[in-house]
């Protein structure tokens, strides 16, 4: 179990710092509302760097510095302030439209002077949901059906036919196909070929519709004020003029013949389903809002992007021609560049870890430290099997005693004849060599190299998975610490301490190096790792 566990976790940073986190990669977002919260809409200038208007709750501001300061353009009066949508004028950015909660708003000076174009009695018909502008022609969808004008919002008709009365949820058209629009409502997916004279229904919004021939009637009959559909957005590629995307509570649709067929979008990587918000870049990439999170959907996947993002709920997205992601958020508006992302270089793993020393290096300076290395073990097994070469040596010495004493004899006339003498000792000595050739094929060692190696692996799973986890644990610390605010003394000085805990702790482990790498040169440290 542990080796699994410390497996998964080395090809975890592996693919990471391969590829950026495919499906796990983070973007480094910024908050540049400046205080402003409750923010529902985002519209960025084409044509101008630092351009930025938002709707909030009751008002539509602007930033002319990227978010470094902003200033209230329009405030919305009435019961309902709540600024729906923002959009430019088709090729002209000095033309600004937003779709409030009382009524549509223009300004032809880049929201320098704004004018109520459109205003009705019924609360339903002044809520402005929806909004199609193209040269000539605006399509506005309300709560309470859709309107049309064609001169410039000086009069409008509302449109009596099965979406006359529909709460309208979404509008889009592509810039390639002027006469095709497209609309969502709470009865399905709606297009009209001819400039908007007869709308014909591509997509059905109730699922009983298609086995129940009089569903139909029975749900258009309905209390619209009770009605509820699982549509919620549609988006076109601007390259492609075939290309819709739908947003639903079940997850993605795409068509690829203008409305014609559809097909559902794989969910794979989708921590869910339930889809508010989607929207197209010019490299045909889709990024939508779902319930858990701002996902990117490419080759095949959907990755989430919104790890950094401290947001409560993500209303809407979008995006400017130099790569930039912005979130609509209840606590403001985030901005993150998706090309950081791309690079791996700027994900928040990446970000936090550049400072450290690899995994790879703590987990191989855990293992000589506790001398627990594989090599250890294949050593001593070649020095087994190289044992059988070696011959046991033998040495005997041997003392004979046989001639020790002996009788002098043989004489008469010396002195001493005939007496009982002691001889000279007489030493035996030998060198044996021994081979067991059957060793060369097993031996009693190999046993116990076995034992010691099940032992030697079990000590080195429990220390991977120890340095594993404390390494992985004192990067989240950091990036914990890092969200803190200043005030918050107390947690602070508790996640400072626990990141000095494991950083004491990998020392033990690693005999040290751990800290002496992050203080080589350069290893920068951080606050966090700072001591």
């Amino acid at each position: 179990m542990k080796k699994c566990i410390v497996l998964l976790a080395v090809v975890g940073v592996i693919v990471l710092s391969l590829v950026g986190g495919v499906f796990a990669a983070d973007l480094l977002w910024q908050d540049i509302g400046r205080g402003n919260t409750h923010v529902k809409a985002v519209l960025v200038d084409p044509l101008s760097e630092g351009v930025i208007y938002i709707g909030t709750r009751n008002a539509v501001l602007k930033t002319e510095n990227g978010g470094e300061g902003w200033r209230n353009i329009l405030i919305i009066r009435g019961q309902n302030k709540s600024v729906n949508l923002l959009m430019f004028s088709p090729g002209d950015s000095n033309y600004i439209y937003a779709a409030t909660g009382n009524g549509l708003y223009s300004s032809q000076n880049r929201g320098k002077n704004w004018s109520r174009i459109f205003q009705r009695k019924s609360s339903g018909e002044n809520e402005c949901t929806a909004l199609a502008v193209l040269t000539n022609t605006i399509y506005l969808g309300t709560k309470k059906g859709l309107f049309v004008s064609r001169d410039n919002g000086r009069s409008w008709s509302k449109e009596i036919s099965k979406v006359g009365n529909s709460h309208i949820l979404s509008l889009t058209y592509s810039p390639n196909d002027p006469n095709s629009i497209y609309l969502v409502c709470v009865d399905g997916v709606f297009r009209s070929m001819n400039n908007g004279e007869t709308w014909e229904r591509v997509f059905l919004a109730n699922p009983t519709e298609n086995n129940n021939e009089d569903a139909e009637q029975v749900y258009e009959d309905s209390d619209e004020a009770n009605r509820s559909s699982f549509l919620r957005y549609l988006s076109m590629s601007r390259n492609k003029a075939d290309c819709i995307y739908l947003a639903t509570t079940r997850g993605a649709y795409r068509s690829q013949d203008k409305g014609k067929t559809w097909d559902l979008i794989p969910s794979y990587g989708l921590l869910s389903e339930q889809l508010k918000f989607l929207i197209i870049s010019d490299n045909s990439d889709i990024y939508t809002v779902a319930k858990a999170g701002v996902f990117e959907y490419r080759k095949a996947g959907w990755r989430e992007l919104s790890f950094g993002l401290t947001a409560r709920e993500i209303n809407s997205l979008g995006l400017d021609n130099r790569g930039n992601l912005y979130a609509a958020c209840d606590n403001g508006l985030f901005k993150a560049n998706l090309q950081s992302s791309d690079n791996g270089n700027n994900s928040q793993v990446v970000l936090y870890s550049k400072d450290e020393p690899a995994i790879n290096d703590i987990q191989q300076a855990a293992i000589r430290y506790a001398e627990v290395a594989p090599e250890k073990i294949q050593r001593w097994r070649k020095q087994a099997a190289k044992k059988a070469l070696l011959p046991q040596v033998s040495v005997g010495i041997d003392r004979n005693t046989t001639d020790l004493w002996h009788w002098e004899g043989g004489s008469t006339t010396k002195t001493d004849d005939d007496i009982l003498r002691r001889g000279r000792d007489s030493i035996n000595w030998d060198v044996s060599l021994k081979w067991d050739l059957s060793e060369l094929i097993f031996n009693d060692a190999q046993t116990s190299i076995d034992v010691r190696s099940r032992l030697m692996v079990q000590l080195r799973d429990d220390i991977l998975d120890e340095v594993t986890k404390l390494y992985f644990e004192r990067l989240r610390v950091k990036m914990e610490l890092d969200g803190l605010s200043i005030i918050e003394r107390k947690k602070r000085s508790g996640k400072e301490l626990r990141v000095q805990e494991l950083t004491a702790s990998l020392d033990a482990l690693t005999g040290g190096y751990f800290s002496q790498q992050l203080t080589r040169p350069g290893l920068g440290t951080n606050s966090a790792t700072r001591g």
